[in-house]
């Protein structure tokens, strides 16, 4: 027998839930109920997806498997019902969608603004979108889309990037700091630094960083932030040492107080673009969304601001 939408919705609330009795809870059924469905979903499989845990269930490497098909299924579910809601007129439509710090402080606001006026019905989630956070949120059908760099992490086998901007990438410090004016990489090897990247990306974002032009940096001093904020507030109150997008410091939060060191040393060009699942539909609202983020970024490159001048001096526009 095929596998029921059911059983699979039971393994993704026990997986949100860490237990038979909230899970029955989160999706309205007796224990027994999702017992059976679980049950049931495990002969399909014909491997044991959960296991019982003194402070509840876990899941397996098999469920771990299949968790993710199955969060992927009931996402894209739900948002088939959502698009039907909005075209019924009944409910609020949704578009969830991550942005990268920096498009976030420069584009984001005339973006919402823009696409509210023509969506005022439609509710939208914004996640801050670091490799960590929107891969996997993409892969279980979260997400919509995500705005952020293109990088090697991400398989073109699983994802697909509509290139937008490309950007080079500094070095930083507070200003003020005793390493203000270092000429080069390996006068800072002995100085702590603060930095995001995740399992995946670590030996290119290493090779790209400090590899390639033969530096070696203990792992004691390398802290890894998986917030922006955060890594800005060790970089300002903490005198730590980062690695940022050249636009993030033309953001309103960074002028007056950040400092990009005057290094030999060049690293990569990054890419930036619209990224989504490997031949995932775009619902009305994402469009939409993606439309008003692509008038957004011409109008500011026509633009004779000085500060959108100087953004677009950091930028190439690819598409």
């Amino acid at each position: 027998m095929p596998m029921k939408l059911h059983q699979i919705q039971a393994l993704v609330a026990v997986a949100d839930a860490g237990s038979i009795r909230a899970a029955a809870r989160l999706v309205g059924l007796s224990q027994a109920a999702l017992t059976k469905a679980l049950r049931e979903l495990e002969s399909e499989a014909r491997l044991p997806l959960l296991s019982r845990t003194a402070t509840g269930v876990a899941l397996t490497e098999a469920g771990q498997r299949m968790l993710g098909h199955a969060r992927l299924v009931v996402g894209q579910l739900a948002r088939a019902s959502e698009e039907l809601a909005t075209l019924r007129g009944e409910g609020v439509g949704r578009v969830s969608l991550s942005v990268t710090p920096w498009v976030m402080l420069t584009f984001l606001p005339r973006v919402m603004l823009r696409f509210r006026e023509r969506m005022p019905g439609v509710q939208v989630e914004i996640f801050e979108g670091l490799t960590a956070v929107a891969l996997p949120r993409l892969r279980e059908g979260t997400l919509d889309f995500a705005v952020g760099p293109f990088t090697a992490a991400m398989s073109t086998q699983e994802f697909e990037c509509e290139p937008l901007l490309s950007y080079g990438s500094c070095v930083i410090a507070r200003r003020g700091h005793p390493c203000a004016q270092a000429r080069s990489l390996h006068g800072l090897l002995e100085q702590d630094w603060v930095v995001n990247y995740t399992a995946a990306s670590y030996e290119p974002f290493m090779r790209n960083l400090f590899w390639q032009h033969e530096a070696r940096i203990d792992p004691a001093r390398l802290h890894c932030a998986h917030s922006t904020a955060l890594l800005l507030e060790l970089v300002r109150n903490a005198g730590m040492i980062s690695y940022c997008p050249q636009p993030l410091l033309l953001a309103e939060p960074m002028r007056g107080w950040v400092h990009a060191l005057p290094l030999a040393e060049r690293f990569e060009t990054s890419r930036l673009g619209i990224i989504t699942r490997h031949n995932a539909m775009r619902s009305p609202a994402a469009q939409c969304f993606t439309d008003c983020l692509l008038e957004e970024i011409r109008r500011r490159a026509r633009s004779a601001a000085q500060r959108d001048i100087e953004l677009f001096d950091a930028l190439e526009v690819l598409y």
